[in-house]
Parts: C-alpha cells; sequence; structure tokens
C-alpha cells in the first residue's frame, strides 16, 4: 500500500516533466527577462533588443518594463479590446450553446439534429481559412454588402474592425462549446425533467432548477476554453482586424517585431498569461467540483 503512491507519482512524472521543461522553464525564463534579467539563455535576444531595462544582480528585480508597457495608450486600449472581445464572445457563444443544446434536447427533430451538425462545422475548417472567408464576407466589396447593392440598399463595412474579430472568434469558438454543453445538458437523467414536470415547472423552471445546475461543470469548461483561446488568439485578429485597436496578441507580436522591443512583448505576454490564468482556476475548480461530485476526491 505505501509503494502505491510512489508508483503513481513515477507513473505521472513524465508528462510532468515535458510540462515542466517545454512550457514552465520557457516562462520562468521569458518572465525573468521581464524583470530586467538579460543574461543565460535571454542573452541572445538581450543584444539586439531596443530600450531594455537591465538588472546587475540575480536577486534584483526591474518593473521599469512593466512602466513603459502599462504607460503605453496603445497596449491599454489594446486591453480594453482585447478584454472586451473576449466577454463578448464568451458570453454570445455560451449562450448559443444552450440554446443549440436545449433545442435538441427537447425536440429531438431532424431539424434540431441538422443544426447541431452544423454548428460543429467550423471545426473541421482551418482557422487561416476561416478568418479569411469572414473577411471576405464583411468586406466592403463582399458577399454582404453585395447583396445589399442588389437590393438597392447598403449594409456596413465590417472588415477590418473589431465587430468583424467577435463574428469570427464566436464562428470558430462555437463548436467546442456546443459539443460540450450539449453533452451536459443530454447526459441529464430523463426522470428529473419527467419528475419536475409533474410537480408542475415550466419549460424555464426546469432549465433553471434542473438542467443548468447539473451541467454547470462542462459549461465552465466551455467557457474557459472559450475565453483563452479568444484572449491569446492571433490569426483570426490579424487577418479580419484593424491596425489599432488590436488584440494583444498582435499587438505582442508587432513590439517583438516590427519595433524590436523584445521585452516589451514578454511584459504583454505575461499580463495575458495572468489573465489567462485567472480564467483558468475556473476549469480547475470545474474539474474540482466534478471529481467531488464523482467521489474520486
Amino acid at each position: 500500500m505505501r509503494r502505491r503512491p510512489i508508483a503513481g507519482l513515477l507513473m505521472a512524472a513524465p508528462p510532468v516533466l515535458v510540462v515542466a521543461v517545454f512550457v514552465g522553464f520557457p516562462i520562468a525564463t521569458a518572465i525573468a527577462y521581464s524583470l530586467g534579467h538579460v543574461g543565460g539563455l535571454n542573452a541572445t535576444i538581450a543584444r539586439i533588443a531596443r530600450e531594455q531595462h537591465t538588472v546587475d544582480a540575480w536577486w534584483q528585480q526591474t518593473l521599469g518594463a512593466y512602466a513603459d508597457v502599462l504607460a503605453d495608450g496603445r497596449v491599454l486600449r489594446d486591453l480594453l479590446t482585447t478584454v472586451t472581445v473576449t466577454l463578448v464572445t464568451t458570453v454570445v457563444v455560451v449562450g448559443l450553446a444552450w440554446v443549440i443544446a436545449l433545442y435538441l434536447r427537447f425536440s429531438g427533430s431532424w431539424a434540431a439534429q441538422v443544426l447541431a451538425a452544423i454548428a460543429v462545422v467550423p471545426m473541421f475548417i482551418p482557422v487561416v481559412i476561416a478568418s479569411w472567408a469572414i473577411l471576405t464576407f464583411y468586406a466592403g466589396d463582399g458577399f454582404v454588402r453585395s447583396v445589399a447593392a442588389t437590393l438597392g440598399g447598403e449594409a456596413p463595412t465590417l472588415g477590418y474592425t473589431v465587430t468583424c474579430i467577435t463574428i469570427a472568434m464566436i464562428w470558430t469558438s462555437l463548436p467546442f462549446a456546443t459539443l460540450m454543453v450539449t453533452s451536459g445538458v443530454q447526459s441529464v437523467p430523463n426522470a428529473l425533467i419527467e419528475a419536475a414536470a409533474d410537480a408542475g415547472a415550466s419549460l424555464p423552471r426546469i432549465v433553471r432548477s434542473v438542467l443548468l445546475p447539473m451541467a454547470v461543470v462542462p459549461t465552465v469548461i466551455a467557457a474557459t476554453f472559450t475565453a483563452i483561446a479568444t484572449l491569446g488568439a492571433f490569426t483570426v485578429p490579424y487577418f479580419t482586424g484593424p491596425n489599432a485597436p488590436t488584440m494583444l496578441g498582435v499587438g505582442m507580436a508587432a513590439y517583438f517585431q516590427s519595433y524590436n522591443l523584445p521585452q516589451q512583448a514578454v511584459v504583454i505576454a505575461v499580463i495575458v498569461f495572468v489573465i489567462a490564468a485567472g480564467i483558468g482556476a475556473l476549469y480547475v475548480w470545474a474539474n474540482l467540483r466534478a471529481a467531488r461530485a464523482a467521489g474520486r476526491v
């Protein structure tokens, strides 16, 4: 019995070591660089970087790069844009996933099956192709404006706007959320729904009191994955969004490549990492809640 914890630890050690070496160590190195440590593995990039803040000893730290980034109005606008797009995308995606899941659960018709199948189609389309298709669809000479002009009207140009980014992120994030929420709603026993209906509960009351509490874990997982994917998105805002304001993923690349400010780019990455870690805490809570409900913890 005493050997079992050791055996389990040894079995879990390889993936933990891989994550620590290829993910944890680069993160620690990048954070050290953002705090002014330009030696060791950071020496190469530090030789060609501009406007660096450095320290002389390993125990010293400097927040000069953080002060530069947070004082830059462009970064603050990009941060606000990123947070806004993330919130809107997450709320809309989770809401649409719940609508599809409820329609599929209570209808079961061929129309519901077709809707559920269409909702997961974006999962099989590369993000680059999807971004370009959405951009041309909403561009000044795209499908929407062409149809409006044919009918004698005029439609807004959404290409290269924050709205276009939001639409594209919703479209690319919906499949996973739909699968997660649908599986959670479908796993609720029919007996509970029928018992609530026999007690006189209306459909909204059944959803609020029966389905939602029992499907909260997959809903939280869908929301966290959607939020983190949107927060760190690069391809979609790069193809469909404006030059300014843009999302932090694009701004980070611009600081690193175009402005030759890698230390400031790492600071932006740290900001994204901190926000994503806060969102990821919800994912950990959801898994811990599911494990406790199953008696595994």
